[in-house]
């Protein structure tokens, strides 16, 4: 059985909500959602920021936190420097997987976390992801947000490329808003579980094409050859990327839809 680590990257700055992480949410700050939640799956679970007052929030409320570098370009190569300070206490145990749940995602399901896991029974899975079908009466605004990313995947469940266009494009479909109801296309939702040697190779990779074009850094992997297997889930989520958005979550926790 494979030992997992779950990190939770967690920044201060931030262009459109600086300081998100420890913003207020139903009497705890955003990053302690996401902890809580994550740590009644993982019993190694982890935040890892580079600032001391997110550090200092989270051991305060007994969770568990390591400061990493602020020069970062991604949660991903914060996870593997997170992963680096973790095991090299000789208390831990050796792990297989990394999980990286984004610390801006405070309704993440415990199904959608077990999902991620149980896509490493396949042993040829590099690295593991998740998909939510799009309603099949999604307007055509819905559907080609370019801050939903789509993906496409193969009938063994690998990704085969990510994408803020809509894919695939429905050649002599005139009606665009109809577009949903004649293809059944999926949400990419950000989360990531790697194996350790996978997280090693991404995390040192140079910035691919692809990626450049569509700022979406799992294109680097696939363009490297790595294999990402996805899993469907149908649990709705929020994303907090703006106080807008975080006035959205506060409705929800308060209707009790995702609790």
């Amino acid at each position: 059985m494979s030992e997992f680590l779950a990190i939770i990257p967690a920044r201060y700055g931030s262009t459109r909500f600086p300081g998100k992480p420890l913003a207020r949410l139903g009497g705890k700050c955003i990053v302690q959602h996401v902890y809580d939640r994550v740590s009644e799956v993982f019993r190694h679970t982890y935040v890892a920021t580079d600032d001391e007052r997110i550090m200092d929030a989270v051991v305060g409320a007994g969770g568990r936190a390591v400061m990493t570098r602020s020069d970062h370009q991604s949660g991903t190569d914060r996870c593997w420097e997170a992963y680096e300070i973790v095991s090299r206490d000789a208390a831990m145990p050796r792990f297989d997987v990394v999980v990286n749940v984004q610390g801006d995602e405070p309704f993440i399901a415990k199904s959608q976390l077990l999902s991620l896991c149980g896509l490493f029974e396949d042993a040829s899975t590099d690295i593991a992801t998740l998909v939510q079908p799009f309603s099949s009466d999604a307007s055509w605004e819905i559907l080609s947000n370019p801050n939903s990313p789509k993906v496409v995947t193969g009938r063994r469940g690998e990704a085969l490329y990510f994408s803020r266009s809509v894919i695939p494009f429905l050649r002599g479909v005139d009606d665009r808003d109809t577009w949903a109801s004649r293809h059944q296309f999926l949400r990419h939702i950000g989360l990531y579980a790697y194996t350790v040697a996978a997280l090693q190779r991404v995390a040192h990779m140079p910035k691919g094409d692809l990626e450049s074009c569509e700022s979406l850094e799992q294109l680097r992997w696939l363009e490297e050859g790595l294999k990402i297997r996805v899993a469907r889930t149908n649990v709705l989520t929020i994303g907090i990327d703006t106080p807008a958005d975080l006035e959205k979550a506060a409705e929800y926790l308060q209707s009790g839809k995702l609790i």
